[in-house]
């Protein structure tokens, strides 16, 4: 899947390759999970931002795969 974040000064990020995202502590991080759409011990982390940063994350769906959301 594909997420695009807002953040509160405008700018705006995409993160391709994940399957979810969850709030750690101060951070929300983004997991790829093959596929099993939750975070787990066998998930790898992708990306992390701060979360006080953070206005929106809206999925779009899967960009590889030509679905825009």
């Amino acid at each position: 899947m594909t997420f695009e974040l807002t953040f509160i000064d405008g700018r705006a990020e995409i993160v391709a390759g994940v399957d979810t995202y969850e709030q750690e502590g101060p951070m929300t991080t983004f997991f790829h999970s093959e596929g099993r759409g939750y975070a787990d011990s066998w998930s790898s982390r992708v990306a992390s931002f701060r979360t006080v940063d953070v206005a929106c994350v809206r999925r779009l769906g899967d960009l590889e795969n030509g679905d825009l959301g």
